[in-house]
This record gives structure tokens, sequence and C-alpha cells, in this order.
């Protein structure tokens, strides 16, 4: 049984967001904030952010409101950032540089060991400071190497095998660039897709929307 199973999805992708804001203001030394405050600064409501709260605790004191340090601390547990999860990228091209070159692995709950790529070319260079890999040798280091989740880097045609050699690893946990849905290929494992092209496409129907003023 999972201990937040009853929490909606959308609550739980605000989190960071909460996350993301307390620790801006721990930057600027502050101390303590209300609901209030935060849905001004935040563009929720009040209301919102105290049942979003509540679903996993009572974090506020009645006429004193949130200790900012006390709630991001909180956020940060509930969100397991403190569990260092060990993770492998696959996929050194431009964009899986750019992931393990600019993400905050550290800060956000995994530890990157491992990067992995077919282009032999590409083997012994360092990225992160990490060596790049043959995938060849994928197997091997699983099998020395305790791997929590897995990155994927990699177009959308190399998917489904490269999911298929992961999964005979034992990695269930699959943080996923290459737009191909793995989630439909098995029904134990836990996927975060991230499509890039689906949020410039909506920013782009938000600008249409706002400039489609009806005539008078």
């Amino acid at each position: 049984m999972h201990k937040y199973e009853n929490i909606s999805v959308p609550v739980i992708r605000r989190l960071p967001r909460y996350y993301r804001f307390l620790g801006e203001l721990l930057q600027k030394d502050v101390t303590r904030i209300s609901s209030r405050e935060l849905s001004d600064k935040m563009g929720l409501t009040a209301s919102q952010i105290r049942q979003d709260l509540n679903c996993f605790g009572g974090f506020g004191q009645q006429g004193y409101g949130y200790s900012v340090r006390g709630l991001y601390d909180q956020i940060g547990k509930i969100l397991g950032l403190d569990h260092n999860y060990s993770a492998i990228l696959i996929g050194a091209g431009n964009l899986g540089k750019a992931v393990a070159t600019h993400m905050s692995f550290e800060k956000r709950g995994f530890q990157l060991i491992g990067i992995f790529d077919s282009d032999k070319s590409k083997e012994g260079t360092l990225i992160r400071g990490i060596p790049v890999t043959d995938i060849e040798e994928l197997e091997s280091f699983c099998s020395q190497n305790k791997t929590d989740a897995a990155i994927l880097c990699v177009p959308k045609t190399s998917t489904p095998q490269l999911a298929e050699r992961l999964y005979q690893l034992g990695i269930r946990n699959f943080w996923n660039f290459s737009h191909y849905d793995i989630s439909n290929m098995y029904d134990d494992i836990i996927v975060e897709n991230v499509h890039l092209n689906d949020s410039l496409m909506i920013l782009c129907y938000r600008i249409s929307d706002a400039n489609d003023v009806p005539e008078a």
C-alpha cells in the first residue's frame, strides 16, 4: 500500500512548485508565510494551498502561518529528495548532454552514476565528469551497480528494445524523453514522460487563443 495513494495527481504535481518557491523565500531570509501570502505570490487560492498541504498533515499554525524552512524540509521529504536514488542516462547526444550537464540531480533525489551511448566514437568522453560507456556494457554495469532509474534520451524507434533490456535488468523507473510511451509495455513500472514539443504546442495554443479576439 502506498503511503499517499489517495492523493490526487494534480496535488502531487504542485508539490515541486511549492518546494521551488519556498526555496526562493529561504534565499531571501523569509522565515514564515501565511497561506494568503503564498496564494498572492503563486497564483493559487489560499483555500487550495491549505487543502493541498492538509493532504500530507498539518504544517501551519493558527495566527502564525507556515514556517518556510519547516515546510520546505517537509515537502522535500514527501517528494523523497533525501533518498539519493541511483540513475543511469541512455543517449549522449545533444539532449542527453544537456540533461546530464544542467540538471541538479543531487538536489532532486538522484545520483547520476552512468551514461551510455551506442556511438562508439563517444566512448570515454566525459560528461559531468562521467565517462560515456558503450551501450553493450549495460548489462555488465547494472550487474555491478544498483540502478534505481533510467533516463531515456534516445530516438523513439530505439526505445522499445532498450526498455525491454532495462526491464529485464530489473529497472522499473524511467524518466522518458523518447516520445515513446513505454507505460503501455508494462503494468508495473513508474514513468515520467517529458514531451517538450507538447509543451511548446500548448504555448502556441495559449498565444493563439489570447490573440483570437472575436470580431464585434
